[in-house]
């Protein structure tokens, strides 16, 4: 295996094009990386490239940089196609692309992935495109249905093709390559390499130069790792605790293991006045663009997200991953704490344990041949006293800003209206102004105490029985105790959301009603759409959400018909494809005259019907499609 070059100082030696060099120093790029200094040469002759490098080491850049110099600017079909494992990574990667090239008159990169509009991608493809990004599953898509031609191929990029082997992909990945032009370029990335990777790169490499870079930078050696054992404290609690005393917090990546719990914890936070919010696969793809770009965009701090969801997200403000549930594997563990300490930055990665998790913490520990240092949660004195901190430097930050002579004027009309100190309307005023994130924390009565190490003893809860001990025959028999009452704890939690939730969800016990949507075919909605939405909006379950007709320019739902004015509300402003969803009540004046005589009338384009299909004369509803849909995996 070649070394990899160590004499490379500037981006201009690896013999790059100006409008590349340009772009690189407008991004601020400096010098390259070692994966970068080691592919960039080979790709840029047209050789095959077999890369071994961790996420984080500038691997995007090192395939996106030599295949745009090779491109046929004037040729708008398809030249270079790179496949992810997910839709996030697919975005990230188009975002390269387009970054680079900014300097290159006329180039078109298109991302394609799952859980977006198949017509407006298939209306892009028509416009031609230099760079195809996509997860397996769209691309096998729209090579089926003859959408996406890769007769022009020029270059394949498999990225992270060990993620995209322990998701399922591998089948998907190797059929694609059996329909590309033998005679293409094939750069394949992987954090490891695994026999399976290998077999496909033996396969379907010609004689691949092959790089491995175990970057001095690696995510390991840059991220500060500890744990929390739980003890005695709800995690939530001890999340928020952490939240206000870290420093050098700006952005946090919260994990946990399910999609309802990145929407329980994040609403949680938000009763507690956090600009937190959920990431999940269940989420409309434009909901989280937006959710990601608003981290981006420093309008969002802290982001509640699954290990899916989360692969390839790449935020650099994110100076704190905590793992809130511990992962069921070491790599995915690696791959979490990935997402903060990239590319030499300095990171923080904390993990909750429980007692029976400490096994998965020594094999977290042996894999990544670190300690993970035990961490003392903050106590609540520490939290109010980092709270002053901020209040006083708040008051600072506004004496020095802003003008103020106008509220001066108020406090001495108040000194002597009224005969008080300016000490005491200054308290009065502090207090007002503290009241949502009060500057005294009182520990609940109650509260178990919070600064003992990590190792101390677990505080126990009485038992049935009523001896205020759990059964201690065994080490097995006191993790399973302690097992049984997280599950009864959390299941009493579950109850009582059901009871608060009741309103909206028992709703179609009464009866549905059916709204109108003001957005329709022509902007690209479908049922799956308008089912996320509302669900995600409104708290309502899918279950209870009806029939869908879809029309030209408008929709029709039906949903419970006791739901509150508040959420109609909520849902008004809800966005469809960039749309207000703008719902009303659905009746005889609000639907186009034709609505009735034409709505199944032979000639006529009938909706696109989510759940129950409607009933026709004939006994059988037309035929949509020439050939059964089948559902590929993203």
């Amino acid at each position: 295996m070649p070394t990899v070059p160590t004499d490379i100082e500037r981006f201009d030696q690896l013999g790059l094009s100006a409008p590349l060099l340009q772009a690189l120093e407008a991004v601020g790029y400096e010098r390259p990386s070692p994966i970068q200094a080691a592919c960039i040469p080979h790709l840029l002759e047209g050789r095959d490239l077999l890369g071994e490098a961790q996420t984080g080491t500038g691997k995007t850049a090192a395939f996106a940089l030599p295949l745009l110099q090779r491109l046929d600017l004037a040729d708008k079909r398809p030249q270079v196609l790179v496949l992810t494992p997910t839709r996030e990574l697919a975005i990230q990667v188009a975002e390269a692309f387009q970054s680079y090239a900014r300097n290159l008159p006329g180039f078109q990169v298109m991302p394609i992935y799952g859980g977006q509009s198949m017509v407006v991608q298939l209306r892009q493809l028509q416009r031609g495109a230099h760079v195809v990004v996509g997860t397996p599953g769209r691309v096998m898509d729209h090579l089926e249905r003859k959408s996406l031609s890769l007769a022009s191929l020029q270059s394949l990029v498999l990225d992270e093709a060990d993620e995209m082997l322990r998701m399922g992909f591998i089948d998907d990945v190797e059929w694609i390559l059996e329909h590309t032009p033998p005679e293409r370029q094939t750069a394949l990335f992987s954090a490891t390499m695994p026999a399976v990777i290998r077999r496909v790169a033996h396969k379907h490499l010609r004689d691949p130069q092959e790089i491995k870079v175990k970057s001095a930078t690696s995510t390991l050696v840059t991220t500060r790792q500890r744990y929390w054992q739980v003890t005695g404290l709800h995690k939530l609690d001890a999340l928020t605790r952490i939240l206000e005393t870290e420093d050098d917090l700006d952005a946090a990546l919260v994990f946990v293991r399910t999609k309802t719990s990145t929407v329980e914890l994040a609403e949680k936070l938000q009763a507690r006045g956090y600009n937190a919010a959920a990431l999940n696969g269940d989420m409309v793809q434009a909901l989280r663009e937006r959710t990601i770009e608003q981290l981006k965009n420093k309008n969002l701090d802290i982001v509640i997200a699954t290990d899916v969801a989360a692969r390839g997200l790449d935020v650099p403000r994110i100076s704190h991953v905590i793992n809130y549930d511990i992962p069921y594997d070491t790599e995915a563990y690696v791959h979490r704490i990935g997402r903060t300490g990239r590319a030499g930055r300095t990171g923080n990665a904390i993990l909750f344990v429980a007692p029976r998790e400490k096994r998965m913490l020594r094999m977290i520990e042996g894999a990544t041949r670190q300690p993970i240092e035990a961490m003392q949660l903050p106590s609540m004195e520490a939290v109010a006293n980092r709270r002053v901190t901020q209040f006083k430097q708040e008051i600072v930050d506004v004496i020095e800003a802003q003008e103020l002579a106008f509220f001066e004027d108020v406090v001495g009309q108040i000194e002597n209206e009224k005969n008080i100190e300016a000490r005491q309307i200054a308290a009065a005023l502090a207090w007002m102004a503290q009241r949502e994130r009060p500057l005294q924390v009182v520990e609940k009565p109650g509260a178990k105490s919070t600064t003992r190490v990590a190792d101390a003893p677990v505080a126990r809860a009485p038992d049935d029985t009523g001896s205020g001990k759990p059964p201690r025959a065994t080490k097995a028999a006191d993790d399973k105790w302690q097992e049984m009452r997280e599950e009864k704890r959390e299941i009493k939690q579950r109850e009582q959301r059901d009871d608060k939730a009741a309103p909206v969800r028992t709703g179609s016990r009464f009866g549905k009603q059916r709204y109108r949507l003001d957005a329709g075919r022509d902007h690209g909605v479908t049922p799956k759409d308008i089912v996320g939405a509302i669900a995600n909006e409104a708290g309502i379950e899918s279950r209870f959400i009806g029939q869908i007709d879809l029309f030209d320019d408008y929709s029709t739902v039906e949903l419970p018909d006791d739901i509150p004015d508040a959420i109609l509300q909520l849902l008004k402003r809800t966005r469809l494809r960039g749309r207000p969803m703008e719902i009303t009540l659905f009746t005889d004046d609000s639907a186009p005259k034709s609505y009735a005589k034409k709505r199944w009338d032979a000639g006529d384009k009938p909706p696109r019907v989510a759940r129950t299909p409607p009933t026709f004369k004939s006994g059988k509803p037309p035929s949509f499609d020439k050939k059964p849909f089948k559902k590929k995996p993203d």
